[in-house]
């Protein structure tokens, strides 16, 4: 089976497992999943490595008794709850905006449609215009898929990485790999990446982390990060430490007493980081690294002199 082929028959499984209300057997699968070999034996080949590769990617493949079924029989799913995000709690005129956009201009595969279908817009008229799928995501999901090592260009630096997980988080796609030219795990932001993402022509060719790899972690200070990372200490006043607690890990608390509460934090969205810190006012200092307490001092020195200290 050509690659492409298999990347279709894999998308294909999961859109159906996501969308079975109860767990359906693989003779289901494979009499509704185009791809799969007619061979008995090939096909269960075939669906062993499907699945493997689903819980590699870091899909949630539940194995469960099919309801009903005497004898007992086992069944798959993807429980939604686990594996989609949270509803964004989108108002009407909202979906009806995203709904309009989509009938002018649709996504390849019908995904703009799909997706407006679960956010609970109504059916939109056919698009007028078709724009294809990226081809830097199609190669990342391969790579995922397959373990083959991608190539391409990020921050002006040829990237070398072995993909363990693709995300899709408050639309946008993110890669997470083992980055040999930094010789570390990073998240790349998809929308970012320089060129063309190229997969490499050996499948399997490194292993993945025996533990899951974790889910994205997009606070405001960390979103879309633009830069690498700074350890940053900041200061916030007793009065508003309870809701910086609901915000941040228990890790990241220094100090927490009568005196205020102190957090380190990962700083790589600079902007957010400042939006966000405005947001406690003067209730919030940044302590350290000295670059980036100038950095918000002369950000809040140019809001005021443009008429900022009114916010």
């Amino acid at each position: 089976m050509a690659p492409a082929d298999k990347i279709e028959r894999l998308l294909t499984l999961m859109n159906l497992l996501l969308a079975t209300p109860r767990a359906v057997s693989a003779d289901h699968l494979r009499a509704t999943v185009p791809g799969y070999p007619a061979d008995d034996a090939s096909f269960k080949r075939a669906f062993e490595r499907d699945k493997d590769d689903l819980r590699e990617m870091g899909v949630p493949l539940l194995v469960e008794t099919i309801p009903g079924s005497d004898p007992p029989l086992l069944g798959y799913r993807i429980r939604a709850a686990d594996y989609e995000l949270r509803d964004p709690g989108l108002e009407p005129d909202e979906l009806e905006a995203l709904n309009l956009a989509a009938a002018v201009t649709g996504f390849a595969g019908g995904i703009g449609q799909r997706a407006l279908f679960k956010l609970g817009a109504g059916a939109a008229d056919q698009p007028r215009a078709e724009l294809p799928a990226d081809p830097s995501l199609v190669a990342a999901f391969r790579g995922v898929a397959e373990r083959r090592l991608l190539r391409f260009s990020y921050r002006g630096v040829e990237r070398e990485v072995h993909p363990y997980r693709l995300e899709f988080v408050r639309g946008r796609w993110y890669l997470n790999g083992f980055d040999r030219a930094r010789g570390d795990d990073r998240w790349f932001r998809m929308d970012r990446v320089e060129g063309t993402v190229v997969p490499g022509d050996r499948p399997d060719a490194f292993e993945r982390p025996e533990e899951a790899v974790p889910g994205l972690q997009l606070d405001p200070w960390v979103l879309g990060g633009g830069s690498d990372p700074v350890r940053a200490e900041i200061w916030f006043d007793p009065a508003v430490a309870h809701s910086v607690r609901l915000e941040v890990d228990a890790a990241a608390v220094q100090r927490d007493d009568e005196e205020g509460l102190v957090v380190s934090l990962d700083v790589a969205n600079r902007e957010g980081f400042r939006s966000w810190l405005l947001s406690y006012l003067d209730r919030a200092e940044v302590r350290a690294p000295a670059d980036l307490r100038a950095e918000v001092v002369a950000w809040l020195e140019a809001l005021v002199a443009e008429g900022g200290s009114t916010l």
